[in-house]
């Protein structure tokens, strides 16, 4: 995701925290147990600074790098600066970190008793986002996302309590689908980073080429295969959706809003007719409190 383009403030950690307010779907709610924000925006700020560093959009000045060791020479090469952050991050499971996202995250690692992996996995994914910018099929975006998007999920359910391999089975389907609607929305975005998360057998089956992503306005292939798409997301959130109510309280409110989130953006969508080249189609406010009272019922 990229930033606004106005001023970022000196401190790093602040500087990325403060991104939350501007994500699609609340990432520590006020309804939630105190406690439960205080660590849903721990895990946050590792995400968002992982992304940032994996998209090239850390704060001006070099600061994010010099906490984490690297050289002026190298605090442009996000290969390095991954390495550095990985090696930082198993600090947090045995030492004392040194950048304070990190040591900000090593007690909601203590108390929830959080394992590497998932963190692994959100750097393993910006690590291959600087080696693949093209995914041959579905199955090989899947496996994407399993890096990219499942790990949130699977922390939102070790931060709350409620793991068991069910829930993760339907978070990993609700997050999975919830990158694929991102990518839709990014379509023009991400081409622009020269990447492209559009499945390259299905560009082939609707005859779309990558010059056809750089135009101003989709032709008709492309919305085709945008729908096609989406209708693979839609798929996913459905059969993901039972996890919400295998929950209780407001986690339940909580993971309603993702889901809903989710069928909100991919209502944008269709209203777009399909046309994502434009800029991100984004949902009004009624509409995901509409589908929020959906999700709820169970009736989507």
């Amino acid at each position: 995701m990229t930033g606004t383009g106005t001023a970022r403030p000196l401190d790093p950690e602040r500087g990325t925290l403060d991104k939350a307010a501007g994500e699609n779907f609340p990432v520590a709610p006020f309804f939630l147990p105190r406690a439960w924000r205080t660590d849903l925006m721990a895990v946050y700020g590792f995400a968002r600074l992982v992304d940032d560093i994996g998209d090239g959009d850390l704060a001006p000045g070099g600061a994010d790098a010099r906490l984490l060791g690297v050289s002026p020479r190298e605090a442009g090469d996000r290969l390095v600066l991954l390495d550095a952050f990985e090696a930082d991050l198993r600090r947090v499971f045995d030492a004392t970190p040194r950048h304070p996202l990190l040591r900000r995250l090593q007690p909601t690692v203590r108390r929830r008793s959080l394992t590497p992996e998932p963190f692994l996995g959100l750097i393993a994914a910006n690590r291959r986002d600087q080696l693949v910018s093209r995914y041959e099929t579905y199955d090989d975006l899947l496996a994407y996302c399993e890096l990219s998007a499942n790990p949130v999920g699977r922390l939102v359910l070790a931060v709350t309590g409620t793991s068991t391999p069910e829930r993760i089975r339907r978070s990993d389907m609700i997050c999975t689908a919830l990158q694929i609607v991102e990518h839709l929305q990014d379509v023009a975005e991400d081409l622009g980073r020269d990447r492209v998360y559009l499945p390259a057998t299905d560009m082939k089956r609707f005859h779309v080429q990558e010059a056809d992503l750089a135009t101003k306005s989709a032709g008709a292939s492309v919305r085709a295969l945008i729908a096609y798409e989406a209708q693979r997301a839609q798929d996913l959130l459905n059969e993901g959706a039972p996890l919400v109510g295998s929950v209780h309280g407001r986690l339940k409110l909580l993971l309603a809003g993702f889901v809903a989130g989710g069928r909100a953006a991919l209502h944008a969508i269709a209203a777009a007719e399909y046309d994502v080249l434009p800029g991100p189609p984004k949902p009004g406010k009624l509409r995901l409190l509409r589908e929020v009272g959906v999700t709820l019922r169970g009736e989507g």
